[in-house]
């Protein structure tokens, strides 16, 4: 035997992991997107499916073996972390029953099919049937999971989505955010309610919009051809790095929030698009963690996005597009698209009130997979920790309150948290930019982003899973994670 045979054995068993993982992203894309309602039953078995080989390969007694002995051959630092990424996959999949993976992927795609029509009638009831079913499995998931790490039951799933974070890291983060964000916000709403804004003028034809957006697209760099734009309940972006499907959805009175879904997806898939080609197929060639995702997505459209400089920059293409209005006078647009207004939707909030309905979201789940709460406590909790944070009720009002997201359908439980920490990182990532590229402003300003996504490039996108997060960040900024930079961020935009 060579002194790496072992090591190879895994790198084949990964290549095929990954072909599984993209017939399944793809198929997963198209059930979001353009399946008739009738294939919803045996499109969700087929995924089930898919998951039960993905795990029977990822947990086949061999795999274990060649990992142990591939920790004695000689390998080099690429193939260290690639061992390293292989075995937590390994461990974290051999720790579940198959019956169980099956049996919360088909309750995650009847949950899912059933929310598309219970949301917009506002049926609870019906919802938190089929929630329960998710809940169940998910909490025997975490269950098994904390025993073997030693954790509480959320702590387990959090390790899936952020690896190495804990709740109790997270409390630290979130309590920081909550001592400053709430005065912040009182204060961004009062001074803002001095100004007087135009509102852009609609109707703002889809057609129109999605050619606005494609531009956009191409203006950050995305590569059309490997990848696409179509429309979905819910923004996301899918699919593989050779083949990335972002969508978005439209709604003709709104002129930009269609256009800010595109730029945040984009973000997501420029990352994709960048990841190393080299190591193809393995697992240190994937994307980080979901907050490093999440960073790369706000640092696209808030950091830049509704900077100043890009939105001064956008106002010839809105009126090429939309012909002019008193709305797109400069400092009228930039003030609006600037706007802090806690709402309802955590999807259209600004980036001032967003983390309120992330840390809200974490607190609930947590208590449930812990198993403190029920399904049947959601909806009241729901309503104190809006009206604590934004003075909102929901009371009554599932569809804009607890039946919103599409996260929990399926037993996305920890991946909240990526949310509010990308924007974390995104805050001290554009700070770490703007310090090694002093002209960045009059770039974005002049459309010329190429030294800024070469800086994300080398910093970020060509590293995949080499490093942990904590290294990651701290080769790219200098320091580890701080909330002190997106704190900052807000002052200077909004105060």
């Amino acid at each position: 035997m060579s002194n790496s045979d072992n090591y190879h054995q895994l790198t084949r068993t990964f290549q095929r992991l990954s072909r599984f993982s993209h017939l399944s992203a793809i198929a997963s894309w198209d059930m979001f997107t353009m399946m008739p309602p009738g294939g919803s039953k045996a499109r969700g078995e087929a995924l089930a499916e898919l998951s039960v080989l993905e795990h029977q390969l990822l947990t086949d007694p061999k795999v274990a073996m060649w990992i142990a002995a591939a920790k004695q051959e000689d390998l080099n630092d690429v193939e260290q972390a690639n061992l390293r990424e292989m075995s937590r996959l390994h461990h974290q999949a051999s720790l579940l029953p198959e019956s169980l993976v099956e049996a919360k992927s088909l309750a995650g795609s009847r949950c899912e099919h059933a929310w598309r029509s219970q949301r917009p009638a506002n049926d609870w009831e019906g919802f938190a049937v089929n929630l329960k079913e998710v809940v169940k499995y998910s909490r025997e998931e975490a269950r098994l999971r904390a025993e073997a790490k030693g954790c509480s039951p959320y702590d387990a799933l959090l390790d899936i989505f952020e690896p190495e974070m804990t709740s109790a890291q997270l409390d630290v983060l979130f309590a920081d955010v909550k001592s400053w964000l709430p005065d912040l916000l009182t204060n961004v709403v009062a001074k803002q309610a001095q100004q007087t804004l135009i509102a852009p003028v609609g109707p703002f034809p889809t057609a129109v919009q999605r050619e606005l957006g494609l531009e956009t697209m191409a203006q950050l760099g995305f590569d059309f051809s490997a990848g696409r734009l179509d429309i979905s309940a819910h923004p996301f972006c899918g699919g593989v790095p050779e083949d990335v499907r972002i969508t978005t959805r439209y709604d003709e009175n709104e002129l930009l929030s269609a256009l800010f879904g595109v730029i945040h997806e984009t973000g997501h898939a420029r990352y994709e698009q960048n990841l190393p080609r080299n190591w193809s197929g393995q697992p240190i060639a994937l994307a980080r963690s979901t907050a490093i995702h999440e960073s790369q997505s706000l640092f696209f459209e808030m950091q830049l996005g509704r900077s100043k400089a890009f939105l001064t920059r956008l106002i010839p293409a809105v009126t090429r597009y939309f012909g002019n209005q008193a709305a797109f006078e400069e400092s009228n647009f930039i003030a609006w698209n600037q706007r802090v207004k806690p709402g309802f939707i955590r999807v259209d909030a600004d980036e001032v009130s967003y983390p309120a309905h992330v840390i809200l979201r974490y607190e609930i789940e947590r208590a449930l997979i812990n198993g403190d709460i029920e399904v049947e406590d959601i909806p009241a909790l729901w309503n104190e920790k809006m009206q604590e944070w934004l003075g909102l009720s929901t009371i009554g009002n599932y569809r804009n309150g607890c039946m919103q997201d599409i996260h929990w359908t399926d037993g996305g439980f920890g991946y909240f948290p990526s949310y509010t920490l990308g924007a974390m990182y995104a805050a001290q990532l554009f700070s770490a930019a703007q310090r090694a590229l002093p002209d960045l402003n009059q770039s974005i300003e002049q459309g010329e982003f190429s030294a800024l996504f070469d800086w994300l490039r080398q910093n970020i996108w060509q590293h995949g899973s080499r490093f942990t997060t904590e290294q990651l960040i701290t080769q790219a900024t200098g320091e580890p994670l701080s909330s002190r930079y997106f704190r900052a961020h807000l002052e200077a935009r909004y105060l």
